[in-house]
């Protein structure tokens, strides 16, 4: 069975779109794959080509199988000729696939299951804690006044007291945030975004004029007093997406790195100027380029830049308006904050 590959316009698959070119699957591309516990698509994409972003051009989604864009542990992975071409494909499913589990209070489906695109474990405080908003907003939004017997620092299981503008319906619960860092365009100076940090979430119990009572049903730290209140989030911590090339031309740097350090290596979370308006959404796969050495030319007499190099690999997990996180996969050299990012190469 040949291996090459053309890439075909498919509408509708995932909202993706893409342009024809040729590929080609990796020379040891295995004909079958068995799907494994700790698998993440990406993962599995370099065992099929090398540049998992190139994933959405290969995959073909059975309409036989249920759920044909999720994968889950237990399914069996093929190659398969389409029209032609060879495509890669759920070609059996798994006991995973088909089980829905119940507990208690919740139902869980079959996706809370499917393997994650990008090692859960790296991005899940990011996916859960850290929001990214106008400063206005956090400067407007309802603050925490005290909490029960005037007590100025809170934990799970107590009670706190939030004053503010509420709009014209209260949330059944709230997080609890706190300023982080300011992020700035390093080349405009645009405010891009503040991070806000999560470090609770209350259940309103009671509401008296602007004045609501909560009960903290969970805090990472302690509440204290002018922590500040935002809606809840309804978001999957399952990253349910493609590895893909972003849809526009993107050109930007990395802004910061967790933990405040300047190296980046791999399974790094680190920060984007560049968001939603410029064509960032949740998988896409961007380049990091180092920037070439100077050297002296001796016959000129003069010194001169070398040429930019590609330095590693960074996936979007978590897109906002001007800015985004993303996961640093690949690092075939050290890298750093200032690093340029660009779309892959095609």
């Amino acid at each position: 069975m040949s291996k090459t590959i053309k890439g075909i316009l498919v509408a509708g698959l995932m909202g993706l779109s893409f342009s024809a070119m040729a590929l080609t699957l990796k020379a040891d591309a295995p004909q079958r794959y068995t799907v494994k516990d700790g698998d993440t698509l990406w993962g599995i994409s370099e065992r099929f080509t090398n540049d998992p972003w190139q994933w959405p051009e290969i995959w073909y989604q059975n309409d036989q199988i249920k759920d044909p864009h999720l994968i889950f542990p237990g399914d069996e992975l093929g190659l398969v000729a389409v029209n032609g071409e060879t495509r890669v494909t759920v070609t059996k499913r798994g006991e995973a696939s088909r089980t829905v589990k119940l507990q208690p209070t919740a139902r869980i489906e079959p996706i809370e299951s499917a393997i994650p695109a990008i090692p859960q474990d790296a991005i899940r405080s990011f996916l859960r804690d850290n929001r990214v908003v106008a400063p206005v907003e956090l400067e407007k939004a309802p603050r925490v006044l005290s909490g029960t017997d005037s007590r100025i620092l809170m934990g799970a299981g107590g009670t706190v007291y939030a004053r503010g503008d509420f709009g014209g319906e209260t949330a059944a619960a709230y997080g609890l945030f706190r300023k982080g860092q300011v992020y700035r365009d390093p080349e405009t100076d645009e405010v891009l975004g503040l991070e806000a940090v999560e470090i609770g979430v209350g259940r309103v119990k009671a509401q008296k004029d602007d004045i609501v009572t909560l009960e903290l049903e969970r805090t990472n730290q302690q509440v204290s007093i002018g922590d500040r209140l935002l809606p809840t989030e309804d978001r999957d911590l399952i990253a349910n997406y493609y590895p893909k090339a972003p849809e526009a031309g993107v050109h930007g740097q990395i802004l910061a790195v967790n933990g405040g350090v300047t190296q980046v290596g791999q399974y790094d979370v680190v920060v984007l100027n560049r968001g939603e308006r410029d064509g960032l959404s949740p998988g896409a796969v961007l380049n990091v380029m180092k920037a070439g050495e100077v050297v002296y030319d001796r016959v000129a007499g003069e010194k001169v830049r070398l040429p930019e190099e590609r330095a590693g690999t960074v996936m979007v997990f978590r897109a906002f308006e001007k800015m985004s996180y993303g996961l640093i996969m690949r690092a075939t050299r050290p890298l750093r904050v200032g690093d340029k990012v660009e779309n892959p190469n095609k």
